[in-house]
Formats: C-alpha cells, sequence, structure tokens
C-alpha cells in the first residue's frame, strides 16, 4: 500500500513551479487524498484523526492560554483565575484546554483498544505501535506537568507525591526527585520547571505523531479483517471515503466535547483545586486526573513487600510497568490471526480487560483501604496475566474462525448477510 508512483498532476503554473522545488502539494495529494485505504474500514479507526485535531486544538489554546499565565508561585493562582474573568474569551480558552485534555485521552484509550482488538500491533506494524505508546508516554508527562500548573491544592499535593514515587528508587531516586523539583520541595523552582515542559512537550508529541503517520503509511493501515492488501479492490481512496468518515466521526466526538466544555465544564476536575494551593493543608483524599486512574489503582495495590522489593518500590514498578509492558505486545501475541473478529477466546478476555481497565479507574479514586484495595490487587494481576498469560497462551490453543480470502470478501459477506456490524465477515459456514 505504500509502494507506487505519484498520480499527481499539477494544474497550474504556479502549483508546477512550488512542485518542481518543493513538492509539498504532492506530499499532501499522495498522503491524504489519493493514499489507499482498505475499503471496509469503521468508525472506529476514526480516532487517528480525531485524535490529530485534539492536538492541534490542545497546543494553540495552550500558546494563547501561555501569554496570560504567570509562572510564579505567588501569581499562579491569581492569573488563572484572571484568565477565567479579564481575558476576553479566556474562560473558553481554559475550559476547552481543561477538558480537551480529558477527551484527549479518551480518544488516545479508544485508539489504543481498537489496536489491541483489530491487531494493529502485529509485523510489520511494531514500530507504528511503539511510536503510539511513546506518545501516550509523553501525553502523560504532559499531562501531569499541566495539572500542577493552576497551582490550586490538587496541583501542588498531586506533584508532592507524584515526584515522592522517584524516592523508592534506591541511589537514584532522591536526585531524580531533586532535579524534578529544583529543590527539596515542591516551590516556585518546580512549577518553572513543570511550566516549561508543559510548554515544550506537546511540540515533541507533535514530532512523534509525524513519525507514527509516517510508519504508517509506510506499512498501511490495518482493518477490522486482520487481512492485508490483496488487490485494488481492496481499497478506495483515502478521500472523499475515509475522509467522510472520519468527519462524521469527528463531528460526534465534538458535540460530546462541546457539551462538557459549555455545560459541564468543571466536571471532570476536582474541586479542591479552586483552592490556592497550601504546603500546609493536605487534601482529604489525594487523587489524579480521572484518566490516570487505573495506574493510579495498581500503584495503591502493591501493600505487601516482594522479597527485598518494598511494597513503595513494588507500587511504582507496577505502575511504570503497566505502561512499559505495553511496548512489546507485538511479541507477547503469539497468534498468527490478527483480528480478534475471528478470535472467540481472545475477544472474550478482551472485553474483560476493558472491563477490568474500568473497574481500576474507579478503584483509583476510593481510599486504599478493605475491599478496595483486594479488588485493585485482582485487578492488578489481570491487567499483567493478559499480556504476559492469556495473550501468548491463546495463540498456541485457540482455535479461530476461517478468515476470508480477501477484505472484498468480507465485504460481500457482511452486505450478503444484511444487518451485521461493520468489519465483522459472515460466520464461516455461511461461506464457501
Amino acid at each position: 500500500m505504500s509502494g507506487g508512483h505519484s498520480s499527481y498532476t499539477p494544474s497550474t503554473g504556479i502549483e508546477k513551479w512550488i512542485d518542481a522545488r518543493l513538492p509539498l502539494p504532492r506530499l499532501v495529494y499522495d498522503s491524504f487524498v489519493a493514499y489507499p485505504v482498505p475499503r471496509n474500514l469503521n468508525y472506529a479507526y476514526a480516532f487517528g484523526g480525531i485524535l490529530a485535531i485534539m492536538l492541534v486544538s490542545q497546543i494553540l489554546t495552550g500558546v494563547v492560554l501561555a501569554m496570560h499565565y504567570a509562572a510564579d508561585t505567588g501569581l499562579a493562582f491569581n492569573s488563572v483565575e484572571k484568565i477565567m474573568r479579564d481575558v476576553n474569551s479566556g474562560w473558553l480558552l481554559r475550559y476547552l484546554h481543561s477538558n480537551g485534555a480529558s477527551m484527549f485521552f479518551l480518544a488516545v484509550y479508544v485508539h489504543i483498544f481498537r489496536g489491541l482488538y483489530y491487531g494493529s500491533y502485529k509485523a510489520p506494524r511494531e514500530l507504528l505501535w511503539i511510536l503510539g505508546v511513546i506518545i501516550l508516554l509523553l501525553m502523560m508527562a504532559t499531562a501531569f506537568m499541566g495539572y500542577v500548573l493552576p497551582w490550586g491544592q490538587m496541583s501542588f499535593w498531586g506533584a508532592t507525591v507524584i515526584t515522592g514515587f522517584f524516592t523508592a528508587f534506591p541511589i537514584i531516586g532522591d536526585p531524580i526527585q531533586q532535579l524534578l523539583l529544583g529543590g527539596f520541595a515542591v516551590d516556585n523552582p518546580t512549577l518553572n520547571r513543570f511550566y516549561s515542559l508543559h510548554y515544550l512537550l506537546p511540540f515533541m508529541i507533535a514530532g512523534v505523531v509525524v513519525l507514527h503517520v509516517w510508519a504508517l503509511h509506510v506499512s498501511g493501515q490495518t482493518n477490522p479483517t486482520g487481512i492485508e492488501v490483496k488487490s485494488k479492490t481492496d481499497t478506495v481512496a483515502f478521500t472523499p471515503y475515509a475522509t467522510v468518515k472520519d468527519a462524521f466521526g469527528l463531528v460526534l466526538f465534538l458535540i460530546l466535547f462541546a457539551y462538557f466544555v459549555f455545560y459541564l465544564p468543571n466536571f471532570m476536575g476536582h474541586p479542591d483545586n479552586y483552592i490556592q494551593a497550601d504546603s500546609l493543608k493536605t487534601p482529604a483524599h489525594i487523587v489524579p486526573e480521572w484518566y490516570f486512574l487505573p495506574f493510579y489503582a495498581m500503584l495503591r495495590a502493591i501493600t505487601f513487600n516482594i522479597g527485598p522489593i518494598n511494597s513503595k518500590l513494588g507500587g511504582v514498578l507496577t505502575m511504570f510497568g503497566s505502561i512499559a509492558i505495553l511496548f512489546i505486545v507485538p511479541w507477547l501475541d503469539t497468534s498468527k490471526v490478527r483480528s480478534a473478529v475471528y478470535r472467540p477466546w481472545y475477544k472474550l478476555f478482551f472485553w474483560l480487560f476493558i472491563a477490568n481497565a474500568i473497574m481500576l479507574g474507579w478503584l483509583g479514586s476510593r481510599p486504599a483501604e478493605g475491599l478496595y484495595t483486594l479488588f485493585s490487587q485482582f485487578g492488578t494481576a489481570y491487567y499483567f496475566g493478559f499480556f504476559i498469560v492469556i495473550m501468548p497462551l491463546l495463540g498456541l490453543i485457540e482455535t479461530p474462525r476461517r478468515l476470508p480470502n480477501s477484505i472484498t470478501e468480507a465485504v460481500l459477506a457482511k452486505t450478503k448477510s444484511g444487518g451485521q456490524l461493520a468489519g465483522v465477515a459472515a460466520a464461516p459456514e455461511t461461506r464457501a
């Protein structure tokens, strides 16, 4: 799908002049107009485009907000209130940016789950998947540092707790924490560091996104059947077929985004963050933003020592390990069948994995005590067990359904069966 000659033909003298010196129009045409994509893509594949739009939105609103923000512990909280009250449309910019972070993570989690369901990480797309995980890590770092900037109670104490995790590592832990803080406690140097990095990291994300899209165009787009493109009849042009579908998915997503911005702008925030940071008053419950809650639950699930590893270090290693394990997913799945559509047992365990992730998110918002801790331990065990045990084992013992001979055959089978969900082919017994 990535090969072939360009079909771009400049139509005007200016286009010919530009194309001969900097073939940018040709690159755009070949990448986003004539680029062939599988004809059976469903709306789950629209989230890549949605994420690109959300990244642009976050960068633009962030740049404008940075013009009015004061990165000083004595001024930060009031500067945010000034943005809300005195800057023209400042309230809108801030709500777009704060709720945009939540929408960004919602879209990226759906994007990741889609990749796990349809096997988008399998050869030859391992590097594409790894770049996606790097984007996730950069997003997490950016979001954490951005959460500190309003300098409310939850911002201050969240920074204190999260940076304190590094002290669990022997020898190197304390120097890393002091480097992040700029001292021995969360204070003005910390705020300046986080402000600088929060401004810089989105542009690093944009750079990795370019590599991610480049890798996608080299290896080609996957599809719900998990079958590679075999002929031109298996594909359609990206524009207008995929762009129309992506645009419709984007409109629905933006309606959800707008609902939170205009009707529930503080729903996903914490009320304590509207109280100015006070190092002498600890909130009753210190919790991160909702998109970090599953990892926070896994961190707190380790309440016991594991040999020479104490519970604090074990929790930190578990939290970081829950992200690190995603890097090796392409080599943990031993099945030769890519899509879960044709893997009945994997599909079952996958939906249990989704339910488990949601449960961990809820547990992360609860106190670390009693049954909450017990369920967090079960949830953590299943999270790692899904990747380390279930994925490798199912590839060896599962009997998948028969795959269609081509994408076109799967599309025609779906059309003939009538009313089946997009991306799901007819049962194997209905096809020769």
